[in-house]
């Protein structure tokens, strides 16, 4: 069965709001076959994304970068997982209070390294994710999860 692994980081309210939808969309009763695994970026290891068949990932943007507990996802899992997950599906949401271009483009640097293949596109926004925002999420996790269905 194909998992899909969810890494994120959710230290408020929306960004809670906008996990809480990612995971909604990827286990709509209609996407059938697919594990959904959700870590937290803190706990995420190279086991997780290599045991993987895509991705998901979630973060606030701080100081205009992603946060530091997603960067240091990606700096544990960089160099084990570098050739063994190149062309895998992702996705991701970012939540800022003003500005997310530096954290969009960080996450976008650093999965183009990994070579990781951008199978929707990102969430992004800024102050209190309206309801179209929070069906955004819904839709990046449940294609994301159909998207490795059998």
């Amino acid at each position: 069965m194909p998992t899909l692994l969810i890494v994120h980081h959710t230290p408020s309210p929306h960004c809670q709001a906008m996990f809480e939808a990612v995971v909604s969309g990827a286990s709509d009763p209609e996407i059938e076959n697919v594990d959904v695994v959700r870590r937290p970026a803190l706990s995420a290891t190279a086991s997780d994304v290599l045991a993987a068949d895509g991705f998901l990932l979630g973060t606030p943007a701080n100081l205009g970068y992603m946060s530091g507990a997603l960067k240091h996802f990606f700096d544990q899992v960089y160099y084990p997982c570098l050739d063994a997950t190149r062309g895998r599906p992702f996705g991701f949401y970012v939540h800022g209070g003003n500005d997310v271009t530096g954290a969009v483009r960080g996450i976008e640097t650093i999965t183009t390294g990994l070579g990781w293949r951008r199978a929707a596109e990102p969430v992004a926004v800024t102050g209190e994710p309206a309801k179209a925002d929070v069906r955004a999420c819904w839709e990046l996790g449940a294609t994301l999860a159909a998207g490795l269905m059998e």
